[in-house]
């Protein structure tokens, strides 16, 4: 009798055991499974391992545009245009393509998820009614020319004469800098400012007297005018010190 209760107790056992097979030792519960990388749509996942390392922690700024900065965000109001950069990045930059369909690494349903939580957390165009903002693309290329007496009285009191820097801002005609970025990121800069690094944006480099958008699609002009048809040659200084000639 004693038997037959210790087999049936066993039995017993062994079957609630198998009817919860999630509580067995060593079997790992459901909220502790790992997520496929494909399958992950946090938006603060996402913007950490991709997006972080440039455009800094929370958005804040640092190799790259702040995504956080409502102005950005205000003038960048096309989501199409943002998702576009985000799938197939920016030739010749350093901004890469993380779409799938371009060589990345990323759903669709992800890239939704990052342009999707950039804008829910961090536009806020309320800030800027009322104010006429440049458009974020030129719709015509600026002049050269004119372009140099708008940096002359907007800029060069901080880039400093020729762009080649001065006591409160570096140089911005910098044949490695102009090679990174492209043109719609020099417009960019200029509307936006970079507010991280003290820079101001298009309503700020003169008291009271914003640029206007053919300022700054001429001032774009003339950056874009500056850039060394041989990008990442070293310059005469340079080549002097290791006995090379100009």
């Amino acid at each position: 009798m004693k038997l037959r209760s210790s087999v049936t107790a066993g039995l017993l056992v062994l079957t609630a055991a198998c009817e919860n097979r999630d509580g067995l030792p060593g079997r790992p519960s459901p909220d502790s499974q790992v997520a496929r990388p494909d399958q992950v749509t946090s938006f603060s996942a996402l913007y950490g391992a991709n997006c972080a390392g440039c455009h800094g922690p929370g958005g804040r700024g640092g190799a790259a545009q702040p995504l956080s900065d409502p102005l950005f965000l205000a003038i960048a109001d096309d989501d199409d245009a943002i998702r576009r950069v985000v799938k197939n990045g920016v030739p010749g930059t350093a901004m890469p393509a993380f779409a799938r369909s371009a060589g990345g690494l990323l759903t669709d349903e992800q890239i939704d998820a990052i342009v999707g939580g950039i804008r829910s957390r961090w536009a806020a165009p309320e800030k800027f009614r009322g104010v006429d903002l440049p458009p974020h693309a030129a719709h015509e290329t600026g002049d050269a020319r004119r372009g140099a007496q708008v940096y002359a009285f907007y800029c060069a009191s901080c880039h400093g004469a020729g762009g080649r820097g001065g006591e409160k801002a570096s140089s911005i005609v910098d044949g490695s800098y102009l090679a990174l970025v492209s043109n719609q990121s020099l417009r960019t800069t200029v509307i936006a400012g970079r507010p991280e690094l003290g820079a101001p944006d298009f309503r700020g480099n003169f008291p009271g007297k914003a640029m206007s958008a053919a300022d700054i699609s001429d001032v774009v002009a003339w950056l874009a005018a500056q850039r060394q048809e041989f990008a990442g040659q070293p310059y005469p200084a340079a080549r002097a010190v290791v006995g090379e000639q100009p």
